[in-house]
């Protein structure tokens, strides 16, 4: 009988199931076929000198590949079957919302991406508000009916997604399902051009939560309020006498996070965007975000009618909005934080935990910026920052709050 140490030995040395592991692998979409094809050509090979000496083995200078997140086209072909998914046009196309086409309460790169498109593609996504789905709310069309919603002004796919989709994520968002860009590699920046957002419903809520917000010691109960919009007007009538002008925008852009980062809450932003709550971030802007993953995986959701700087209470007018953008990439800019453009200002993020840190952060943004893009030297653009350049409350009740830098456009003269 062999002793208890050659016994251990020998199981230990036993190979064990590698071709069941690749398989499983592949089936995860962790691994691609070329892969696959690669590993699993080690398993016939007696040696790894062998295994090397393969005709197509991988040599010392090719490109390293990046880890991939889910590329299975179960999902969008699920979508198209179902007609949530279909092509409007050249390049363009339209993503309906359902149970099938967003996720609850996350952001994950290993997620399904629900469409694949080529870099320059139109995107209309129709998104769906969680206030009125929360668990403390109730069902939507009951929430609303004590509002003096009518059932006919209910969402139809908020009501089947309250029913069918399970809020699985720490984060409160109903957030779009992936969007997969052609040859977006990490490294690249994902241009968002944001060419529309409109309202779905004429109508949407603030809440404000126990323990949330920027005075949770002084307002301590659940309160929600449902504000109707004038669409011909172009206002959320608050109260009498209060009209707030409309300026649709999506609290929630995102790329995909890394995947080391794994299933994160909807909440705080990020490197990748995510939750940012910039308020200028309508009609006629676009939001730059960093590439984490393969495919870039653009995800949007948590539409607001109107915020103010800060959203201190911690919500804006939350509602349901039908976005347009166009996606553009921008290869190897290995950007570490998502920037932003309108019309009239360049705009500089900075992100912690900290609102001082944020500000810290938004500041050294700004000084790289100038001198990236206008060559000044540090001093020169710490100096223009001070004198010319606001630096704002994005939102101080995200977990991780922001710091936004307005640099306008106007003060570059052309030579």
């Amino acid at each position: 009988m062999a002793s208890p140490k050659k016994s251990r030995t020998a199981h230990r040395d036993k190979p064990g199931p590698f071709a069941e592991f690749i398989d499983e692998l592949s089936r995860l979409a962790l691994i691609g076929p070329d892969e696959r094809a690669f590993l699993a050509k080690g398993l016939k090979s007696r040696t790894m000198r062998d295994f090397l000496a393969a005709d197509d083995a991988p040599t010392s200078h090719a490109k390293p590949t990046a880890a991939i997140g889910n590329a299975s086209d179960a999902l969008a072909k699920r979508a198209r079957k179902a007609g949530l998914v279909r092509q409007i046009g050249d390049n363009a196309f339209h993503v309906k919302s359902g149970p099938e086409t967003v996720h609850w309460g996350y952001l994950w790169s290993a997620a399904e991406p629900v469409l694949r498109v080529e870099p320059g593609a139109t995107v209309t996504i129709d998104t769906v508000s969680h206030e009125g789905l929360l668990a403390d709310q109730g069902d939507p069309v009951g929430f609303f009916k004590r509002f003096g919603i009518p059932k006919a002004d209910v969402l139809a796919d908020a009501v089947a997604i309250y029913a069918k989709v399970q809020h699985s994520g720490a984060g409160p968002h109903i957030v779009s399902a992936p969007i997969y860009v052609e040859g977006a590699e990490p490294g690249d920046v994902l241009a968002v051009h944001v060419l529309a957002a409109e309202p779905r419903v004429p109508y949407g809520v603030n809440s404000a939560r126990m323990g949330k917000g920027t005075l949770p010691a002084e307002f301590t109960l659940n309160r929600s309020l449902v504000i109707p919009f004038d669409m011909d007007a172009r206002v959320a009538r608050f109260t009498p006498g209060i009209a707030i002008p409309l300026k649709p925008f999506f609290g929630i852009m995102a790329t995909g996070p890394a995947l080391t980062l794994g299933k994160l809450n909807s909440a705080p932003p990020g490197p990748f965007g995510g939750n940012i709550d910039l308020n200028e971030l309508t009609a006629g802007s676009t939001l730059y975000l960093p590439v984490h993953v393969p495919g870039a995986l653009f995800m949007t959701g948590d539409g607001h009618a109107a915020q103010g700087d800060g959203e201190v209470n911690l919500t804006a007018i939350e509602t349901s909005l039908t976005g347009t953008f166009r996606l553009e990439l921008l290869k190897r800019k290995f950007w570490s934080l998502p920037r932003a453009e309108t019309p009239t200002h360049w705009i500089c993020l900075g992100l912690h935990e900290s609102l001082d840190e944020a500000m810290r952060i938004a500041v050294r943004e700004t000084i790289k910026f100038l001198g990236e893009v206008h060559g000044l030297d540090p001093a020169d653009a710490y100096a223009l920052a001070s004198v010319a350049v606001d630096f704002e409350v994005t939102q101080n009740v995200d977990g991780v709050k922001g710091i936004h830098a307005m640099i306008p456009k106007a003060i570059f003269q052309a030579a």
